[in-house]
């Protein structure tokens, strides 16, 4: 568990952006509706059966996510569940059965439960204490046996169980877990051994900061395997099939995260690849055949093979072009899944023979309504902001533009604190530029994916240096001759809708505008409320943040945009779910409340069944038409 990673998880949901290539003298694109964007069938996973003959997924494409399954030889798609309310997020298929794990909460409250799919199409909760999260773990080497984790013992920590195979669809054993790690002092558990004989744990001491430790299953022992000074992270990653070495990334001594491997007879490390960027998570095939790591090249995602033996690089032949992700091997390592995006298409599931160098396409996602070509790629740019730090971004410009015309412009501020917006497929995204906004997506200094020096570089300095990169990319926005520079606003989700109040409170002439999807607007609340679970990560954030129990409560104050909305004088739009754990909703209701003493127009849309991010289908859909409403009424027509 990488706490860069999990940062992201409790503070935001990043809006994501995607992106396609301009040429000259463009026809004007046809204009569509949210619902034909919203049409576009969101889908993850892509689990082989035990039998390899069909594949496991999740889609929206029923409103919320439920599970499906795609027949390799025919490409039949099966609908496997019928959530209406709360999504279905499939995991797995059992190892030896069509059974399958899910994970689902209730009204987007994030505790999370872990559910089987029986044959009967029955599902079975195996963790039904209410109050309790769970997460699955996966399945032992031997596959007789399943790992999960949940903190129903302290809702602080999380615990590693395990599961008999066999006792599965025992009806008097079916909830019957068993203790395999306590976690009593935050050590997350993240990777175990084959011979089950060793845990390696993960330990956030700040967000640029971790240790990584082995535990011994037979003596108890837990062993700290990563001393270091300064700031480092690990993120152990695998251990090899005999059990002699652990396999784990670290930017000790680097910019970026690099994969290493410790013996564990001998203490000793060595480094087993490295990259010019980060590489986000290395992992081994079932034998060893194929080690395969994924890499963040510059917010894209590339992916490389190797021989899980010889350390050799891989040319796999016959792959299509473009950018793949999610790459699963299947047991017998004959067939792999994976996605593939480009410029004017949505990601799209893919199955690989090794055995003959051939795809087959499962899906087709795109909508039958959209052209593709009408679509708008994203240009990665850069810019230099007030000290001279080089800020990366993603650029859409509007297709169709006449000679001279200028349209107006929206900065896209990503979520964390740590986030990053990236070259995909967003359907809101596409949607603002197709009705006549161009989108610069800024990944600010404190973003991933750019070095450990940039992520550090806002820490306790949020809204101040990482808002001023926003401002500073206004005078990037200026040298094109397109943009009406009178008419630029500022969104964002979670931490970037944060930006958003920080920018019309702290800069109250900069932005035309502001929309922000559930934003922090009160620190001190925010950090105080943190869910339980959180608790090993409680010094991490206040390294990164501020303590509110301290001196630092005042800086925590005094970058709350609630406290200072005296000083708003432009419009804004709150986007905002009523069951959200992480910004609670009394914190839109008075930044809402406050705003309005100084007659500032501002608009209100509250979601009662959603939560952090917004799952359901309808409600994005009504999210991006009020938002557009908005826009057009503030930004676009006002003279």
């Amino acid at each position: 568990m990488n706490f860069t990673k999990t940062l992201q998880a409790f503070i935001g949901l990043s809006l994501i952006a995607f992106s396609c290539k301009q040429t000259p003298q463009e026809q004007p694109p046809q204009q569509y509706t949210i619902e034909q964007f919203m049409d576009v069938k969101e889908i993850y996973g892509g689990y082989f059966s035990p039998d390899e003959s069909k594949v496991l997924l999740g889609s929206k494409e029923s409103g919320v996510y439920n599970a499906f399954e795609i027949s390799l030889e025919t490409g039949e798609k099966k609908q496997l569940t019928q959530a209406t309310d709360d999504g279905v997020f499939p995991m797995s298929y059992f190892p030896n059965d069509d059974r399958f794990l899910f994970a689902s909460d209730k009204g987007g409250n994030e505790i999370t439960h872990v559910y089987v799919n029986q044959l009967d199409g029955m599902a079975k909760d195996l963790t039904p204490d209410s109050a309790a999260k769970a997460n699955f773990y996966g399945w032992n080497y031997d596959r007789t046996k399943m790992f999960l984790t949940s903190n129903k013992r302290d809702q602080r920590f999380f615990d590693l169980y395990w599961i008999k195979l066999d006792d599965i669809g025992n009806e008097s054993k079916l909830y019957e877990t068993q203790l395999f790690y306590q976690n009593d002092k935050g050590l997350n558990p993240s990777i175990i051994s084959n011979d089950e004989k060793f845990i390696a744990l993960h330990e956030s001491i700040t967000t640029n900061n971790s240790n990584m430790y082995l535990y011994s299953v037979e003596t108890g022992e837990t062993k700290l395997i990563s001393e270091h000074e300064g700031d480092a992270d690990y993120s152990p990653e695998f251990f090899s099939l005999d059990g002699t070495e652990l396999f784990y990334l670290t930017n000790e001594d680097y910019e970026f995260m690099y994969l290493k491997a410790y013996n564990l007879m001998t203490g000793e490390s060595r480094v087993v690849e490295k990259e010019d960027w980060d590489i986000y998570y290395s992992y081994l095939s079932r034998t060893g055949k194929y080690r395969v790591s994924v890499i963040n090249n510059d917010a894209k995602t590339e992916v490389k093979f190797f021989d899980g033996q010889t350390g050799e690089s891989l040319q796999i032949s016959g792959l299509p072009e473009g950018d793949i992700s999610g790459v699963k091997i299947s047991e017998s390592e004959n067939l792999m899944s994976f996605y593939m995006t480009n410029s004017s298409t949505p990601r799209n599931l893919y199955v690989y023979d090794f055995r003959t160098s051939e795809y087959k396409k499962l899906t087709d996602t795109m909508s039958k309504e959209i052209n593709p070509d009408d679509l708008v790629a994203g240009e990665v740019i850069r810019f230099s902001s007030f000290d001279g730090m080089q800020i990366p971004s993603i650029l859409y410009k509007p297709k169709g533009l006449k000679p001279g015309e200028k349209v107006p412009a929206m900065l896209m501020i990503h979520g964390g604190p740590g986030g990053q917006t990236r070259l995909n497929y967003t359907p809101r995204l596409q949607y603002f530029v197709n009705h006549g906004y161009a989108v610069l997506a800024v990944n600010n200094r404190g973003s991933s994916g750019y070095g450990k020096t940039f992520y550090a570089a806002d820490d306790l300095r949020h809204g101040q240096d990482d808002l001023q990169d926003c401002i500073e990319s206004k005078k990037f926005l200026a040298t094109l001759d397109y943009i009406d520079t009178d008419k630029i606003g500022i969104m964002g989700g979670s931490y970037g809708g944060y930006m958003v109040m920080a920018a019309l409170a702290f800069a109250p002439e900069e932005f035309a505008v502001g929309v922000n999807y559930f934003g922090v607007t009160n620190w001190l609340r925010t950090i105080r409320s943190i869910p339980p679970w959180w608790e090993s990560f409680r010094e991490a954030l206040y390294t990164e943040m501020g303590n509110p129990n301290t001196e630092d409560s005042v800086a925590l104050y005094n970058k709350s945009p609630l406290f200072f909305a005296h000083q708003i004088t432009k419009p804004f739009i709150v986007l905002q779910g009523a069951n959200d754990p992480r910004v609670l909703q009394v914190e839109s209701d008075e930044m809402i409340e406050e705003a309005r003493k100084n007659n500032v127009p501002v608009e209100y849309v509250l979601f009662d069944d959603e939560g952090h991010g917004f799952k359901k289908k309808e409600n994005n859909i009504t999210a991006s038409k009020e938002v557009l409403k908005f826009l057009d009424k503030h930004l676009k027509e006002v003279k």
